[in-house]
């Protein structure tokens, strides 16, 4: 099953990235994660993982691959406590070219035993939270 919500940000594709390639600074703008730690590796490289803290519980997650010339990074779920397997999930960024913002999309695949509800989760409590969360990051004079 897959999980997916985009967005459009009021800022350019290379700026909106620039601040999501960051793999370590999730609990500065996810909105649920009280803090975020690398625990291995460095904050943009393939391979690091972060322990996040906070949705209902601990999670631990690995970078798998980070591309700047498409703006996207792959990541999956080591640990937690959702009810869901072989979670993989994606997030990109690419350019609106007759407005100059940004056209962000977060995509999960996994598997769970009631997946209609876990795809409920992801999207209407981290993706669709998190892509608001962006909003107000890259509002027009802040």
């Amino acid at each position: 099953m897959s999980a997916y919500a985009s967005t459009v940000v009021d800022a350019s594709a290379d700026e909106v990235w620039g601040y999501l390639r960051d793999f370590g600074n999730v609990a500065e703008w996810l909105p649920g994660i009280d803090r975020c730690e690398v625990e291995e590796g460095g904050g943009s490289r393939p391979g690091t993982v972060r322990r996040l803290e906070g949705l209902g519980g601990v999670f631990r997650e690995r970078l798998l691959t980070l591309d700047d010339d498409s703006r996207s990074a792959t990541y999956e779920i080591l640990e937690g406590p959702l009810p869901v397997s072989d979670y993989r999930a994606v997030y990109r960024v690419s350019p609106v070219t007759d407005s100059g913002r940004a056209f962000v999309e977060w995509s999960a695949t996994f598997a769970a035993d009631d997946v209609a509800k876990m795809n409920r989760v992801i999207v209407k409590g981290v993706f669709e939270p998190g892509l608001t969360a962006l909003h107000g990051r890259f509002r027009p004079g802040t």
